[in-house]
């Protein structure tokens, strides 16, 4: 990395920072990421204006010397490629020099409640609970759960506080997973005026999923929703490159679709009622709110009940 290189590059990064926070439905998950997840994992990936203005070509070169190293990299081919290609590759990467890894301090959830302006016409809401680490044994039963809550247009949560109440435009759930620890949330976007409202059935959503289990309809039709995706995505050559290559870096194997489909078959409804109970627990929630958003007590009120 070249000095110039590192400037030009850096002023592109500090714009980008400067249009993301024109993104409010992204600010909303960051901040209470960087709150539950306090340390390293909870920064923002494009990092800050301070840290990147310190960024020279040689703190550059020596990050990527001493992380790029051959025992941290796969690299995933499909598509047209013959042994010549493979080997090609292969003799690239070997000649990369084994680093010295800094030590990764362990990463732990924690409950926290953060609440910030912002000129926005609509007040944007998250809501998280731990979730579940890379290659957890429960992984299917959590997608299928966030299926059933947040997944779409035919998930609990859309049901009830878009279509019935008609409090927002959209609503839905998502999980995060790294090699120690994890995360379950819901994110959403209301009007002031609604807020309370759309908060209060979110919750009772949520505990009366955690209380209730799932019924075999919403089981079966969470399943068949998530095994098309996995077919669907065998069409995409990238998908399929990105697939193998995050399976092998992140768990140590790789799944074939069929493997893949058969987890999916085999969750339960009881899995999926004994995961609920694990993670939605009232005094796990994470809590962040950005907008015009109301005092700190009517949260707090709204989120005790």
């Amino acid at each position: 990395f070249r000095q110039e290189d590192t400037e030009n590059e850096r002023g592109v990064v500090l714009e980008e920072i400067d249009m993301y926070r024109d993104t409010p439905e992204d600010l909303v998950v960051e901040q209470l990421f960087a709150s539950v997840f306090p340390g390293a994992l909870g920064r923002p990936v494009l990092g800050k204006q301070a840290s990147l203005r310190k960024m020279t070509g040689e703190s550059l070169r020596a990050f990527k010397e001493r992380e790029y190293t051959p025992d941290r990299i796969v690299v995933s081919l499909c598509g047209s490629f013959t042994d010549d290609d493979v080997k090609f590759l292969a003799d690239r990467f070997s000649v990369l020099s084994p680093g010295k890894h800094k030590a990764v301090r362990k990463t732990v959830y924690n409950p926290a409640k953060v609440i910030r302006g912002k000129s926005t016409e609509q007040n944007h809401l998250c809501l998280t609970w731990p979730g579940l680490t890379d290659g957890d044994e429960q992984r299917f039963a959590m997608q299928v759960m966030s299926m059933i809550l947040g997944g779409g247009m035919s998930s609990r949560l859309f049901q009830t506080i878009r279509e019935r109440n008609g409090l927002c435009y959209s609503i839905g759930s998502f999980t995060a997973s790294y090699s120690d620890t994890g995360l379950f949330g819901i994110s959403t976007a209301v009007g002031r005026d609604a807020e309370a409202k759309a908060l209060t059935l979110i919750l009772r959503e949520v505990e009366r999923f955690a209380a209730e289990g799932v019924t075999h309809e919403e089981l079966d039709r969470a399943r068949e929703l998530l095994k098309s995706g996995v077919v669907l995505s065998m069409e995409s050559t990238s998908g399929r490159m990105n697939r193998l290559g995050s399976s092998l870096l992140h768990l140590g194997y790789c799944m074939t679709p069929e493997e893949i489909v058969e987890h999916y078959n085999a969750v339960t409804a009881q899995d999926v009622a004994r995961l609920a109970g694990q993670v939605l627990r009232p005094e796990a929630l994470g809590f962040s709110a950005l907008g015009r958003p109301a005092k700190e007590t009517n949260y707090e009120s709204i989120l005790a009940t």
